[in-house]
């Protein structure tokens, strides 16, 4: 099992943000972590990265525990988080390339893993680019392709196509689902839209801290006698 959490608690004074959360993604499996703003997604993916400790419970990345043996667990995972983290007056190559760096890739392999990740998402001829004049889309591109330079074993995405238009959205979701298969990648995919989460392997729905289902859309909506995905998880969370 690439991603293994069990039993996850995590608490911000009296509130919890999350309370005894556990899920599996196995490796080229893509999971979609569906839950309303405030389930606590972003609270579960910053403890899976390391910004947070957990209170109690383990989270284990292809065997590493997170809490205790950080380093061998964050060498396995790639995210992409809902904020943008791009230096805006940096080359999309520079920002690969400084990626690369921080991660002790050799300049010559580097080369080869960025020109590979451009062309697999139609950005080779925006190499030179600053990254502030691309489009929202293209930006989460770069993210993504940066996010894949260390070839994890682990891909996070943490609500990444908020803000960008609709035929980007669905573009990198195609793409990691591709990613997915071919290179045997397990993916966790947190979202709040519904469709984001349609056509996954497996479904996680949250609210309130808590997993409240983990299986398939037709389990979901044959549980809740609901007729579409949409209507399960309004049933199901509110």
């Amino acid at each position: 099992m690439t991603l293994n959490v069990i039993s996850i608690c995590k608490s911000f004074g009296r509130r919890k943000a999350l309370d005894d959360v556990s899920l599996q993604v196995a490796a080229g499996e893509f999971v979609a972590l569906l839950g309303p703003n405030g389930a606590g997604k972003t609270t579960l993916f910053q403890i899976l990265s390391g910004l947070f400790i957990a209170d109690r419970g383990q989270a284990l990345i292809d065997g590493a525990d997170i809490g205790k043996a950080p380093i061998a667990a964050l060498v396995q995972l790639g995210i992409v988080f809902q904020q943008p983290a791009l230096d805006l007056d940096l080359s999309v190559a520079a920002n690969l390339q400084f990626q690369a760096d921080l991660h002790g890739i050799a300049r010559v392999e580097a080369r080869r893993r960025i020109a590979a990740c451009l062309s697999r998402f139609g950005l080779t001829e925006r190499a030179n680019d600053a990254a502030r004049v691309l489009s929202g889309g293209n930006r989460r591109k770069v993210e993504l392709a940066r996010a894949l330079l260390t070839q994890p074993r682990l891909l996070l995405m943490d609500e990444a196509t908020v803000g960008i238009d609709p035929a980007s959205r669905m573009q990198i979701i195609t793409d990691v689902k591709a990613l997915c298969k071919e290179q045997n990648m397990a993916v966790l995919w947190a979202t709040h839209l519904v469709d984001e989460a349609d056509g996954a392997d497996r479904i996680v729905v949250m609210a309130k801290g808590r997993v409240q289902f983990d299986g398939l859309a037709a389990q979901l909506m044959a549980n809740q006698q609901s007729a579409s995905l949409t209507d399960a998880f309004l049933r199901l969370t509110n």
